[in-house]
């Protein structure tokens, strides 16, 4: 009765809101562009009010497809049908029908088949078994699944959905989280694929900065700027630096206190029914599979951006080759691939094992693929409204925003921070982020300082910090939001509830990005050696956990 009071309230309030905008405003024009950020505030307030992502991003889209109808020049009444009409037929097919959208669609119930299978031939409880007699506690088992993140550092679908679902049932057997398993699988996979050298995300972010530097004519190659912006990459790697404190330190704070203390003092959990006595459990047959992913998704991203003319030239080193083939990669392609044959193959040993008929397998698949629809239909969501804050141009808003005011270069680090994680926080894709930015910031950051008379030995540093900036405000502001699709798969893969994902990690998020912000970008813009600001940045963490931060 309560959630249906607060959806008809809320529903009033937004048509009221819409009426007010219709009384006062006038619709035989252009749409003013600043509303253009009505849709991911009404998706991300409704998200927190109604405790439910799905009906909250179906609102988002709906005041979005209404607005661009009404300035169309349709009637309100009309407007609010025709924009009903345009969620579906425009924006969930324009976002299910794009082909990387429905790679990750196939990937998601490919890895939600092949676990399902693991968990019933006994295979998961075998490697459970194994892994807790290494794991006697909420620590041990909190650094095991850290390591293994950074072990898949090379793409952040592939670390989320692997890791989550492995360690989700050594977490419940070691009374860690949900929450907190959430949180360590998304601070870590992003951070790590973001900074490191061969990873899905390389070649987006080379490209990204070309366009940025072939405007304004330096003479750098991307590869160059973007390693020498690695030591202003202060998010990331606080990030990393945060979750080993709150990890070895077993202190908490805000609601993951509350979640962990609620972990520590339940029954024993068994989701995934890894106790079934019927079944022998032998580690080797969900290990396979597992291998099989990691390293089929490697050799898929060597298959699909291997260039003969890279990889034979002399004057690039083994790590340089590797770096260009994999940044070139086509990774929908190799993760589809990688986790087709990760099904096939647990199908195959189940059989081979003769644990299961056929028949059963068949339906443990399609119990996996069930499991996984919740998150896909999310995950679709979030994507239409992505649409639709792309046709609604509300990233163009958010940077003309700050691009249109006349500020010093020695903050312009720091805005760029900003701006990155409010853009991240509204639209939910880091990538899209940087797409944006990047060809957009780099050109006018560099402009203002030569405008200001600055030196290009000054300027560079603070170039370097940019580039940073951008991608390091864009994972903070992925990691806040509740309509960022990397978000919704840790909590997927986890087995979290999506929103007390999000309520629990956006303190730690925020705690890290004020620290890299006031610690890091800013003093280093202004001067502060890079490595100074760290050592700085890790003791002003490391004193919010141990003074903030309670034992569980």
């Amino acid at each position: 009765m309560k959630r249906k009071t607060a959806i008809l309230t809320v529903l009033a309030a937004i048509l009221v809101c819409l009426a007010l905008l219709y009384f006062c405003g006038h619709f035989d024009g252009p749409m003013p562009l600043w509303l253009s950020i009505l849709p991911p505030l009404i998706a991300i307030a409704m998200a927190l009010i109604l405790k439910e992502v799905i009906s909250a991003l179906f609102l988002g889209v709906l005041s979005g497809t209404f607005l661009m109808a009404l300035y169309s020049g349709q009637e309100p009444g009309m407007a609010l049908g025709s924009g009903l009409l345009r969620v579906v037929d425009t924006y969930i097919t324009g976002s299910v029908f794009d082909f990387d959208h429905v790679t990750i669609i196939v990937f998601t119930l490919t890895i939600g088949g092949m676990v399902k299978i693991i968990s019933a031939n006994g295979g998961m409880r075998g490697i459970v078994n194994w892994l807790l007699r290494r794991a006697n506690g909420p620590r041990s088992g909190q650094l095991m699944t850290f390591i293994m993140d950074l072990c898949i550092f090379f793409d952040d679908y592939s670390n989320t959905l692997m890791v989550g679902n492995t360690m989700r049932p050594v977490a419940d057997k070691l009374k860690v989280s949900r929450e907190k398993l959430a949180y360590i699988v998304d601070s870590t996979s992003a951070p790590v694929v973001a900074i490191a050298f061969v990873t899905t995300w390389i070649g987006a972010e080379l490209s990204y900065i070309q366009e940025g530097i072939d405007v304004i004519g330096i003479d750098a190659s991307a590869y160059s700027v973007f390693f020498h912006s690695l030591k202003y990459s202060f998010y990331p790697l606080l990030t990393l630096a945060f979750v080993i404190m709150i990890i070895y330190s077993q202190r908490d704070f805000g609601p993951m206190l509350k979640a962990e203390k609620a972990a520590r003092l339940a029954n024993d959990i068994d989701t995934e029914k890894l106790e079934n006595s019927e079944i022998p459990s032998h580690g080797i047959d969900a290990l396979i599979p597992l291998l099989t992913l990691i390293f089929g998704t490697i050799i898929g991203l060597f298959a699909t951006g291997y260039d003969a003319s890279v990889w034979h030239d002399t004057n690039l080193d083994t790590f340089s080759k590797l770096s260009a083939i994999i940044g070139n990669a086509n990774s929908y392609i190799a993760l589809l691939w990688s986790s087709l044959i990760s099904l096939l193959s647990s199908i195959i040993i189940t059989l081979l094992r003769g644990s299961m008929e056929f028949g059963k397998i068949m339906e443990e698949m399609v119990e996996g693929f069930k499991i996984m629809f919740n998150a896909v239909l999310i995950l679709t969501m979030a994507w239409s409204i992505a649409l639709v804050t792309k046709d609604m141009h509300t990233a163009e808003f958010v940077s003309q925003l700050l691009l249109q005011w006349s500020i010093s270069p020695l903050i312009v680090p720091a805005l760029t921070f900003l701006l990155a994680a409010l853009i991240g926080f509204s639209t939910g894709t880091s990538w899209g982020t940087m797409a944006i930015l990047y060809p957009l910031i780099l050109p006018a950051s560099w402009m203002l300082s030569m405008d200001q008379g600055l030196s290009v030995d000054v300027t560079m540093p603070l170039f370097y910090n940019v580039v940073a900036s951008v991608m390091a405000g864009a994972v903070m502001g992925d990691h806040c939001s509740p309509i960022s699709d990397t978000t919704i798969m840790s909590s997927m893969a986890s087995g979290c509830n999506h929103l007390q994902h999000v309520n629990t990690q956006l303190p730690y998020a925020l705690t890290v990005g004020v620290v890299a912000l006031l610690i890091g970008v800013l003093p280093t813009a202004l001067g502060l050696p890079s490595w100074l600001a760290f050592t700085i940045a890790i003791a002003v963490l490391a004193v919010v956990v141990r003074f903030v931060g309670k034992k569980v």
